[in-house]
């Protein structure tokens, strides 16, 4: 403290007054307390990923926090979902998914710079918030650790899971946990619990075009449970099959 003094009295003006480099230094010095703080929360808190590359989660925060909002409302739900190996999910399925929602999953280290480009011109356009350009390694941190709630922060946690997920974990294995993990419906997570509650089958055995619909509901799994198959959903549908051949 008493060198800080020394050095805001050295920094006045003549006249007794503080000079803006002064004034900015001490607003520098005095935000940096509580960012310093924040950064230390976040390394603490930051999840150990590394136990991902062979134990499968449990249960994660999507999953807890759909269950706490239906308990809310006083219903009791059980979350339907069955864990299976990547070897054993229809190939179909699986390029469906990449097609629908990261066609440069295994290009990129975790952002698609080109999606967001693209995502944010088409939003521009449109003049209202149409797609993101969130990666499939983006949405397993948002699903794994993250709340439903949005905010700057948030979107910097994010960032920095994503980031590590990665540096940890090979292309197959987050791909293998977000096709287990992701929401499929309502209460409904995983390609074998979908495939069950959708089409009445294992994820081994769906065919193209049970794949391609649903990588479709993807980005609204509870608007189509049970599956309706509307026009747009159809429209999409045919789409994701082009881009699979």
């Amino acid at each position: 403290m008493t060198n800080l003094s020394t050095d805001a009295r050295a920094v006045k003006s003549n006249d007794g007054r503080r000079s803006p480099v002064a004034i900015l230094a001490l607003v520098a010095f005095f935000l940096s307390i509580p960012l310093g703080a924040l950064a230390l929360y976040w390394l603490i808190t930051m999840p150990d990923v590394t136990e991902l590359a062979q134990a499968n989660p449990r249960s994660t925060a999507l999953i807890d926090a759909r269950t706490a909002e239906a308990r809310k409302r006083g219903r009791s739900i059980f979350p339907q979902q069955r864990w299976i190996s990547l070897s054993r999910i229809s190939p179909s399925l699986k390029r469906a998914v990449i097609v629908a929602e990261d066609a440069r999953f295994y290009s990129h280290e975790g952002f698609d710079w080109e999606g967001i480009r693209d995502a944010a011109l088409d939003n521009l356009e449109a003049g209202k918030f149409k797609r993101g350009g969130s990666t499939i390694t983006q949405q397993l941190a948002k699903n794994l650790y993250l709340t439903p709630q949005k905010s700057l922060l948030r979107k910097v946690r994010e960032a920095l899971i994503t980031r590590t997920l990665e540096h940890n974990l090979t292309k197959g294995r987050i791909l293998e946990l977000y096709l287990n993990v992701v929401e499929w419906g309502n209460h409904v997570y995983g390609a074998e619990a979908a495939a069950r509650h959708h089409f009445g089958k294992s994820a081994s055995v769906l065919t193209k075009e049970e794949a391609a619909l649903l990588a479709a509901i993807l980005p609204a799994p509870r608007l189509y449970d049970p599956l309706r198959v509307t026009k747009a959903l159809r429209k999409k549908q045919e789409r994701i099959l082009e881009f699979m051949d």
